[in-house]
């Protein structure tokens, strides 16, 4: 490879690790000067340079900034309706007693497809303490659970921001990704149930006296709950605590107000509850209209014998299917239903703006670093980067789908943001597809299964699971980034399968 474009690579990568690692500016400056550093390096004229920066950041904006500020609104919606927290009570009740690790991650995987991680964490983490609390033990497992069920969907699954980004910058066609990611988040769901279960129990006792209180009482504390002695704890004669969480009919789960953001009621007006099958109605007619677009055109190509080609028309109704289940329209609908079929009909047209604004508030960044990233990789495009990358790495004896993995594990190590880690990666390798043999859908799992590993200390969901869970130092490393990084081994086998077939 040619010494100059490989040190323009080099130097454009590390340029983001030094400016997120060791400066106060944030990913997307870092990104967009290592755009400039790249440019630069590799010798393209200035405004060339910038042409290509304003290029990629408009066309990776264009096909999906506002997919990600339609998911986040929605998400938003759902958080403050009480639709999140219903959809987790009728998990806890689906999988019963003895099965609530499994409630609690498949909790988590549904909860974060929509809502960004760290708010649907501090949201249903209140269920895991009062499941712990009833069973006298087992919170860091509920916890833990809870938060890697989150973490694989965030990671995995558009609409998540995250996932959103890296298909518009490596142009994979989303319904695919939707259904890969939710297989991919299905088959690795066990591995987060089983390393909660193994670690849970040898953490249980560094969780912090002030955490430990808070989820199991005083009283409960003093007769060993919480550290490994549930049985003793009840022959000790400890309070009984709240209400059993198995789901049976004279066990209700531990009550309290999911919706408090909606206010009080007017006067004569009925208090707001939240069934799950209505909860579930925003999120899942969104994601059923992209996956039956998806479907039907690849029906559609196979029939006419034009599978991938530029030459495809299509039938009448997957032309239909392609308008309604465009992800621009489907979440569209799905924010329209969320609005006007969860919120109560008193909620005021000043509450729902200001929730929307604050959804978009907490999007504008992330609308901001996709930009970024895709204007950094219209640079390693046109300065021939890419191509050449491409030609250096064919010519190694390394399965193509490894690229992208290596280089987003490498960067979520280096700077600790999973969103960022995908999208330098997709950036980076989205003028290597070809060139690897890989299509653009595989490219995008690998991405975003790369960016799951080893969450520790420059990751801000760190902390949120960390202080939520009560652990500190080796433990909160064991635990957390111990999860973290099992679930991202897990997915390097099914990648290497799914090269296979994608």
């Amino acid at each position: 490879m040619d010494l100059q474009l490989l040190a323009a690579l080099v130097l454009g990568i590390a340029t983001i690790i030094v400016i997120v690692l060791r400066t106060r500016l944030d990913a997307f400056v870092a990104l967009l000067i290592a755009s400039l550093v790249t440019g630069f390096v590799a010798g393209a004229p200035a405004t060339d340079i910038v042409d290509s920066i304003t290029e990629g950041f408009g066309s990776t904006l264009g096909s999906i900034g506002i997919v990600i500020g339609l998911g986040v609104g929605l998400g938003k919606i759902l958080e403050v309706s009480g639709a999140a927290d219903a959809l987790a009570r009728a998990f806890v009740r689906a999988f019963g007693k003895g099965r609530e690790p499994w409630a609690m991650g498949t909790t988590g995987a549904v909860v974060s497809i929509p809502v960004f991680c760290d708010s649907g964490y501090v949201i249903m983490n209140p269920l895991a303490r009062s499941i712990a609390r009833v069973k006298r033990a087992g919170y860091v497992t509920l916890a833990l659970a809870l938060g890697c069920g989150m973490t694989l969907t965030h990671h995995l699954v558009p609409p998540t921001p995250g996932p959103l980004g890296v298909a518009g910058i490596l142009g994979a066609d989303l319904g695919g990704l939707v259904l890969a990611g939710l297989c991919f988040a299905l088959v690795l769901l066990p591995v987060v149930v089983a390393y909660a279960r193994w670690i849970g129990p040898k953490l249980e006792s560094e969780v912090s006296e002030e955490v430990r209180e808070a989820v199991y009482g005083k009283a409960a504390v003093a007769a060993g709950a919480g550290s490994g002695a549930g049985s003793a704890a009840k022959s000790a004669g400890a309070p009984a605590g709240p209400a059993r969480t198995d789901g049976g009919e004279d066990e209700p789960l531990p009550e309290r107000d999911p919706a408090a953001a909606l206010g009080t009621p007017p006067p004569g007006a009925k208090p707001h509850r939240m069934s799950p099958a209505l909860a579930t109605l925003p999120l899942l007619v969104p994601l059923l209209l992209i996956v039956a677009n998806t479907v039907a055109s690849a029906i559609d190509q196979n029939r006419q014998g034009v599978v991938g080609s530029d030459e495809y028309e299509p039938s009448a109704l997957p032309e239909a299917l392609a308008f309604i289940g465009s992800p621009v329209v489907a979440l569209l609908i799905g924010i329209v239903l969320a609005v006007y079929v969860l919120l109560p009909r008193w909620t005021t047209r000043s509450q729902v703006g200001g929730w929307l604004s604050e959804a978009a508030a907490s999007a504008g960044l992330i609308i901001l670093i996709t930009g970024a990233g895709g204007a950094l990789g219209q640079v390693l495009r046109d300065t021939g980067v890419g191509d050449e990358l491409a030609e250096a790495i064919s010519s190694w004896d390394l399965p193509g789908v490894l690229v992208p993995f290596l280089i987003a594990s490498l960067v979520r190590v280096a700077q600790g943001s999973g969103t960022v880690a995908m999208i330098t990666a997709a950036s980076v390798t989205a003028p290597l597809v070809g060139g690897l043999g890989i299509s653009a859908l595989l490219a995008a799992l690998a991405c975003c299964a790369g960016s799951m590993v080893f969450s520790y200390f420059n990751d801000s969901y760190f902390w949120v699971v960390t202080r939520f869970t009560g652990l500190d130092g080796v433990a909160a490393i064991r635990g957390w980034s111990g999860i973290t990084t099992a679930v991202w081994l897990g997915s390097l086998p099914l990648l290497l399968i799914a090269s296979a077939f994608l």
